[in-house]
């Protein structure tokens, strides 16, 4: 295999990380998603659920400074973004994987045997997958994909200082409402 890795960076309800277990199964090779976040619990001692949440919101907004100082040290979500990306580094030295979001593109970007993917679709795509996968119904389902899209894009941008979703930080974007899922996991795979 040409690339080691693949990362697949998405957008929430695009089916991203369906896309990266399906090529992982298909590649023979172990994928990095909920693991990667029980890898950061356990080495961290933080509960899961506060690392998935941390994982998207930005350390330095308006409430943030208003309840924490920097000038004390590094805040919890600075903690786990340098131990986030420690674990990253090691697994691709360790063996080829898929590894879903985490601003791993960013992480792995000088490896040359790196493929890095976004993967996104139109609203109603991602809108009516969310309801039909995750029983997504507390509020508008527009709604919360437009929250968590934000949510991602503010974290990417505050650690790594580039635009997520940017087609110049990836190798290949693909709208996986359009190509389907199945299809957009044999693309990769042939580029692998």
């Amino acid at each position: 295999m040409e690339k080691r890795i693949i990362t697949i960076s998405r957008e929430f309800g695009s089916g991203g990380r369906t896309i990266g277990k399906l090529v992982a199964e298909h590649l023979g090779i172990r994928c990095y998603d909920a693991e990667l976040i029980q890898k950061l619990a356990a080495e961290s001692g933080f509960d899961e659920n506060y690392i998935k949440e941390a994982g998207e919101y930005t350390p330095g907004g308006f409430l943030a400074s208003a309840f924490t100082n920097r000038s004390f040290g590094p805040t919890n979500e600075d903690l786990l973004w340098k131990l986030q990306y420690r674990i990253i580094r090691e697994l691709a030295e360790k063996e080829p994987c898929v590894i879903v979001g985490r601003c791993a593109d960013f992480i792995l970007q000088n490896r040359t045997d790196c493929l890095k993917v976004f993967v996104h679709a139109d609203m109603k795509f991602r809108a009516d997958r969310i309801v039909r996968i995750y029983g997504e119904r507390e509020k508008s389902p527009e709604a919360r994909l437009k929250e968590k899209d934000k949510r991602r894009a503010a974290y990417y941008r505050f650690y790594t200082d580039m635009k997520w979703g940017d087609a110049s930080n990836y190798h290949i974007a693909l709208d996986s409402g359009v190509i389907g899922i199945e299809k957009c996991a044999e693309l990769i795979e042939s580029l692998a």
